[in-house]
């Protein structure tokens, strides 16, 4: 339980590892986190934010779906407290040649990546711009700023999220409201990217490898920049990652 008057921070795609440091690292700060994921098992989430010392809502939620979005984000507004920080964090990351790229694979990247992050950022920029601020951070990635072979699908959701967030910047920013987009250059210390990419993992050191508390950092470091000096993109990378 929380109080209503605290501050909430809403984290949509929160994994176990980034999505699950963003929710620690603004609990730490006294945010109530609300924490959602399509499907999967959020307890390991509730239990990390609780451990230190946090409070969280979890709840699955699938954010392609504009009616679970729209009752997601009155919930929060009625029930559990003001949205001050969004964090659209859902991930998409496939890997397949473009002549074996199903027009339903390209088409789910594209909601999960691109058509989820425009409902999630519409809806939650309304209670924002009636207070005149707030915080909105979307996670991109190599993929928003280059197409790699295999990764069209990948490549095309990104590439359009990225669009998304520079013109939201610009319509909301002198609204008060702060927009930035965080492209994650490299992969990051979990089990599913040491499968997808096991030379870089084998290559690199362990200190060459994105950690996610780390990476939390950054997105910490957006909400907490003085009006008179908004970033809007930040690029982060190991210091073994080419470039």
């Amino acid at each position: 339980m929380t109080e209503k008057s605290k501050p909430v921070c809403l984290v949509v795609g929160a994994g176990d590892h980034l999505g699950a440091a963003i929710a620690r690292r603004f609990a730490r700060e006294g945010f109530h986190i609300v924490a959602t994921r399509r499907r999967g098992d959020l307890a390991p989430l509730v239990r990390s934010v609780e451990a230190v010392g946090g409070t969280v809502t979890a709840l699955h939620s699938d954010a392609r779906e504009e009616t679970q979005v729209i009752d997601l984000v009155a919930r929060i507004e009625g029930d559990i407290g003001p949205l001050a920080v969004t964090v659209f964090n859902v991930g998409g990351n496939v890997r397949f040649p473009i002549a074996e790229t199903t027009s339903r694979v390209y088409r789910k990247v594209w909601e999960m990546c691109a058509f989820a992050g425009f409902l999630v950022g519409r809806e939650t920029c309304r209670p924002m711009v009636e207070r005149g601020q707030g915080t909105i951070l979307f996670t991109g990635a190599t993929a928003s700023v280059r197409g790699s072979a295999g990764y069209a699908a990948f490549a095309g959701g990104k590439h359009a999220l990225h669009g998304l967030a520079q013109s939201m910047a610009r319509e909301l920013g002198p609204k008060g409201i702060h927009v930035g987009h965080v492209v994650i250059d490299g992969p990051i210390e979990n089990e599913n990217t040491r499968e997808l990419f096991p030379e870089s993992f084998e290559s690199r050191p362990p200190d060459g490898i994105l950690q996610p508390d780390d990476i939390a950092e950054i997105y910490w470091h957006l909400h907490s920049q003085p009006r008179s000096a908004w970033t809007f993109e930040a690029d982060v990378r190991s210091y073994a990652e080419p470039w």
